[in-house]
């Protein structure tokens, strides 16, 4: 059983809770059975526990921000005496049929905020706001069928990604929407709904020479306006470090240890870890200049901001090394193309690129063999010079 945590909470207390990678309940001093449970995504939500007839039963009193600690102690304490009477912990009342635009409402308030990060939050965000309840949002939830569901996907197939996203969140929707008692269970309208075949973009590796140019391109960057000095900087640490945008891009002075050359990387995609900086990194990051009051090592246009986009100096430095159609994700790519090629095993590569899954660094298993094959051939060249005959 976890360790409980007892604390008396107040709204400073609160405020300052946080959890790393899985959530956590820290319980009141005053209410026994109220609490506050914490997510690694930083919502927090009052609960309260008790036992009824020698069950336990854990009941959501709400969102911490929309009630302060005092009223969310009181309503537990409702809960409480009214559960202990034998009643429903909330008083009954008459609830309209839900529309399909309370659900997204619902799904995203109590599910996505409290378990995505911070960019899959914006992104199911716009998902919902600009495709799903325009065009589903009216009808009720009771009555959507499957038909409704492959109306909205044709009116997304010029857009295949897009339209299998959001089918994918309308699936997720519907099973809750079973879940709180909105649909009969067992009858999830996208169920049997084929996603759209995606054509899947090839990984492209730079090769020594394309890398060169790179980093010709640059050097030139800033001079030439390509890119600033910390936009050129973050491509070049992409390169450096195989690490993704977002990582490098939300690094902050406090997250590097030049004395033990490593990068802290607080909010990876596969959670925290710790990333080693080789020397050619930390010389590229030592060159940048710190703005002063900013804690972000690449500054937005904001004060106080980081940047969070670099697509549009990226294409300019890509057309400038005349790296037609890379992407800046493929420079992850090929950083692992390179380490396969200095023999690097995969499930090195996999560890190097902060991979959870062994799955996701199979896609390199091709160029394992390929490296393989060379290196089986070079050793049977030097072999073959001493047994073969002329």
């Amino acid at each position: 059983m976890s360790e409980r945590h007892y604390l008396t909470l107040s709204k400073r207390i609160i405020d300052r809770l946080a959890v790393d990678d899985k959530d956590a309940v820290f319980w009141d001093r005053a209410l026994p059975g109220f609490g506050v449970r914490v997510y690694p995504s930083g919502a927090k939500v009052y609960v309260v526990q008790t036992r009824v007839f020698g069950r336990s039963k854990r009941i959501t009193v709400g969102r911490h921000g929309e009630l302060t600690v005092d009223e969310a102690r009181k309503g537990a304490a409702r809960i409480i005496a009214r559960l202990k009477a034998g009643e429903s912990p909330f008083p009954e009342e008459p609830v309209p049929d839900p529309t399909v635009a309370d659900l997204a409402d619902r799904y995203r308030r109590e599910y996505v905020e409290m378990h995505c990060k911070p960019a899959t939050v914006s992104h199911y965000h716009l998902m919902l706001k600009k495709h799903i309840v325009p065009a589903v949002g009216k009808l009720l939830v009771r009555e959507v069928e499957r038909k409704h569901i492959l109306e909205f996907q044709y009116g997304l197939s010029g857009m295949p990604t897009v339209a299998n996203r959001t089918v994918d969140i309308l699936v997720k929707m519907f099973n809750l929407a079973e879940d709180w008692g909105w649909r009969p269970p067992g009858r999830n309208p996208c169920r049997f709904v084929r996603r759209y075949k995606v054509e899947k973009r090839h990984e492209r590796f730079l090769t020594p020479e394309e890398l060169y140019r790179l980093g010709q391109a640059l050097d030139a960057a800033p001079v030439e306006r390509l890119a600033s000095a910390h936009a050129a900087a973050a491509i070049r640490l992409l390169v450096l470090t195989g690490c993704r945008r977002n990582e490098i891009l939300g690094l902050r002075w406090e997250d590097l240890d030049f004395d033990a050359g490593e990068m802290r990387l607080v909010d990876s995609k596969t959670g925290a870890r710790v990333v080693p900086m080789p020397p050619p990194a930390a010389k590229v990051l030592a060159r940048l200049s710190r703005v002063e009051g900013n804690p972000w090592v690449f500054p937005g246009r904001k004060n106080g901001t980081g940047q969070r986009n670099i697509n549009e100096s990226w294409d300019r430095v890509r057309r400038r090394a005349g790296l037609d159609g890379v992407r800046l994700h493929d420079l992850r790519h090929s950083y692992a193309s390179r380490a396969l090629a200095l023999g690097e095993g995969l499930p090195m590569i996999g560890e190097l690129l902060g991979h959870r899954k062994v799955q996701t660094t199979a896609r390199y298993a091709h160029l394992a063999r390929d490296s393989v094959r060379t290196s089986t051939a070079r050793v049977a060249e030097s072999i073959g010079a001493d047994i073969l005959p002329e």
